[in-house]
């Protein structure tokens, strides 16, 4: 398309048409949001019945504007959007951020609407997103941040972008990015994209180098062959994971009512993400569990993993895990072997999966690591530890041995944790803060390392 899409991203300056000063309004939340957010640019509140807007110089209209703002946020009633836009348009302000419905999914008169902001925009030269949309939130740098949403939270900040045909998808991948320590840094909620489809923001996310890896969630594609052609190009580049609804029956009837997509079966769903280099999940959870992944190691990495645990079963869990995840668990190198049997109690298992049984403290543990450092790092591609915590074991000095040494380790790491953890927040807090992602459910770990491995390939055949 030829538009550029940093003022929807890093704009100078943003008017948001409609601020106010009650927070459960909508034009209240978006600037209390960039506030929140600590954007730097310049603030502008547009509202033609107060001079102040939470705290800030408020203008009138959009006329008062000199120079034009790089980004105007509209948050009014739908039927007076045309006027904002049109006032905008010839006052020099050329990029539009369009919050409420009220257009092509509402009726006849939603579609009137839509035409005539079409024609403004075709008439000026516009960019605008939306409309009907939660708005756009820019945290891959929290030190240049801006939120022009809505929506009730705002993620971590990081390297984790998401592109969502649902606004309630993004504000559910936000909460639960903060419980789940996804570095989630860029949301955006494409609404009926009158001209930003989740497609036109691929080339600005593959450019900017904030950006690591980026997550979707799609249900309809406009134009097919633009979407493979602009998805292979950033996945040749960065991780593009796609979650796609409605790939069952029912799922592909409320798919037409909510996006007006056509729907896909499964068959073509999977045609279709290899032919766009994407790596597919067909749940909420996995596409969340990927970003958690790739957020950490953007390249992925390869298939030889070591289990080190200190519970059999658990072990046992996560080996079936890993291998239906295409995981190799790679027999130990000979001299790791002897390495540990010369410490490790006689009944621990010294095989893949490692069991150090569940009375390891921080010694056993920190031993084993510094073993399978030194004597396998060039054997396995990642290392996923497993630790229960058993009643006679006080589980806060193996953490904060396993989080020192993991600071330097050579190998991609994650760590799970099993049982009633006391400690829960602290534990994984001081473990992420070293580096390493962490993780509940050992299964749930296993099906992330899998992912990260599977996109190795995809990367190298896009090159080819």
């Amino acid at each position: 398309m030829g538009r550029s899409l940093k003022p929807f991203f890093d704009p100078a300056s943003v008017a948001i048409v409609g601020a106010s000063e009650r927070l459960t309004s909508s034009g209240g939340a978006v600037l209390r949001n960039m506030q929140i957010g600590g954007y730097r640019g310049q603030l502008i509140p547009v509202n033609p019945k107060a001079d102040t807007v939470l705290g800030l110089p408020a203008k009138r209209s959009l006329r008062e504007l000199t120079p034009p703002a790089d980004l105007v946020v509209v948050v009014v009633a739908p039927p007076a959007i045309v006027d904002v836009v049109r006032e905008g348009a010839e006052s020099g302000h050329k990029n539009f951020l369009i919050l409420p419905g009220g257009f092509a999914e509402a009726g006849e008169e939603g579609q009137q609407r839509d035409r005539a902001l079409r024609a403004l925009a075709e008439a000026h030269g516009l960019t605008i997103a939306g409309p009907n949309c939660a708005g756009i939130i820019n945290l891959l740098d929290k030190q240049n941040a801006c939120a022009p949403t809505f929506l009730r939270d705002l993620p971590k900040g990081g390297g984790v972008a998401f592109l969502s045909q649902s606004g309630a998808i993004a504000e559910e991948l936000i909460e639960k990015s903060h419980r789940l320590g996804i570095p989630l840094g860029a949301v955006v909620s494409i609404g009926n994209a009158m001209h930003l489809h989740v497609d036109d923001y691929f080339a600005q996310l593959a450019d900017d180098p904030r950006c690591s890896v980026v997550l979707i969630y799609l249900e309809s594609v406009e134009d097919p062959e633009r979407f493979r052609r602009e998805a292979r190009a950033l996945a040749a580049r960065k991780p593009l994971v796609a979650l796609i609804g409605g790939r069952t029956e029912p799922g592909r009837r409320a798919s037409r009512a909510h996006t007006g997509g056509s729907g896909w079966t499964e068959a073509e769903i999977e045609r279709f993400c290899g032919e766009c280099g994407m790596l597919r999940v067909t749940s909420l959870r996995q596409l969340m569990l990927a970003g958690k992944g790739f957020g950490r190691y953007p390249n992925g990495f390869g298939p030889r993993v070591l289990l080190l645990s200190n519970s059999g079963g658990p072990g046992v869990l996560a080996t079936d895990a890993a291998a239906a995840a295409g995981l190799d668990l790679a027999p130990l190198p000979e001299a790791l072997a002897a390495r540990l049997k010369t410490f490790l109690p006689p009944e621990a298992s010294v095989a893949n999966p490692l069991d150090l049984l569940a009375d390891a403290r921080e010694e056993r543990f920190g031993r084993t690591f510094e073993a399978v450092m030194e004597l396998a790092a060039k054997a396995y591609d990642a290392v996923l530890m497993i630790h229960v915590v058993p009643f006679m074991v006080d589980a806060a000095p193996v953490i904060e041995r396993l989080a020192s040494l993991s600071a330097n380790a050579p190998l991609p790491l994650f760590h799970s944790m099993m049982g009633t953890l006391e400690a829960r927040d602290a534990w994984f807090e001081r473990m992420e803060q070293a580096g390493v992602p962490m993780f509940n459910d050992v299964e749930e770990m296993a099906w992330t390392a899998g992912a990260l491995a599977r996109y190795p390939a995809i990367r190298a055949k896009l090159a080819s």
